[in-house]
C-alpha cells in the first residue's frame, strides 16, 4: 500500500477551511496533527465495520467514503456519501455505543483518525467547537424527537464524572431546545414523554438520564 501523502500540520490541510476542524484554536489543531493517525484505503476497503468500538474520530483527506448500514433483513442501506473534509463517527461516539454504520472507501483513500481523548479534550475546552458538532448531529432532516435523545445522550457523555454514582446535568429548557434547533415548548414536551416513559428524570433545570440504552435506542430509531 502506498504511504498517503498528508501534511503533518492539519492547518496545511487543503480541506481544513470547511471541515468541523476549521472550528479548532492554534493549540488544539497542535493537538491534533501531533495525535492523529492516518491510513491508506484502496477502493472497497472497508474503513471501519458496523458493530465495532470507536476509537475516534475519522476525517477525510482524499477520496469518497459510503456509509452504510446492514438492515434486520439483511440488506444493505446506503445513509450517505462522504467526501474530503468531512468526518466521520462522531455520532457514535457521542453517544457511547459502537458504531451503527460501516465506513467504505469509494475510491482510494487517504482518512485520518483522531483519537477518541483529543476529540474530547477539543469539546470540553472549545464551546464553538462543540456548537459545530451540534450542528452536525441535530441536522434538520431528523425526527425532533430522536434529536432530543441525541442531545440528552451527549450532554450525558460530557457531563459524566467517570464514577458509578448517577448525576444531573444541568441545563435550561431554552438551552436544551437551541441544542434540538426546536422551540421551548416541543422540548419541554417530548421530554416528558421521555420521563414519562422512565428514561429521564428532571428537578426544575436539571435533567437525569435514567436509561442509556433505552434512550440510545430512541436516537437512532431513524438513523
Amino acid at each position: 500500500m502506498v504511504a498517503p501523502s498528508v501534511p503533518n500540520n492539519c492547518q496545511g490541510c487543503p480541506h481544513y477551511g470547511h471541515s468541523l476542524l476549521g472550528a479548532c484554536q492554534r493549540n488544539e489543531l497542535e493537538l491534533i496533527s501531533n495525535g492523529k493517525l492516518h491510513q491508506s484505503y484502496h477502493k472497497g476497503q472497508v474503513i471501519f465495520q458496523q458493530g465495532s468500538r470507536p476509537g475516534g474520530i475519522y476525517c477525510i483527506h482524499q477520496g469518497k467514503v459510503k456509509i452504510s448500514k446492514i438492515s434486520a433483513d439483511g440488506k444493505e442501506q446506503i445513509v450517505r456519501l462522504a467526501r474530503e473534509g468531512d468526518v466521520l463517527g462522531y455520532r457514535s461516539l457521542m453517544m457511547g455505543g459502537n458504531f451503527s454504520t460501516a465506513a467504505t472507501a469509494l475510491t482510494d483513500c487517504v482518512v485520518c483518525l483522531v483519537p477518541r481523548p483529543d476529540f474530547f479534550s477539543i469539546i470540553n475546552q472549545n464551546p464553538q467547537f462543540a456548537q459545530s458538532l451540534l450542528r452536525l448531529l441535530h441536522t434538520a432532516y431528523k425526527p425532533v424527537r430522536e434529536r432530543l435523545a441525541e442531545a440528552l445522550l451527549m450532554l450525558h457523555s460530557l457531563f459524566d464524572p467517570g464514577t458509578d454514582a448517577r448525576f444531573s446535568i444541568p441545563i435550561s429548557r431554552d438551552d436544551l431546545a437551541a441544542l434540538m434547533g426546536t422551540a421551548k415548548e416541543t422540548a419541554s414536551r417530548l421530554l416528558s414523554e421521555l420521563r414519562e416513559e422512565g428514561l429521564v428524570a428532571t428537578q426544575g433545570s436539571r435533567i437525569t438520564v435514567l436509561d442509556v440504552v433505552r434512550l440510545r435506542q430512541v436516537a437512532t430509531m431513524y438513523s
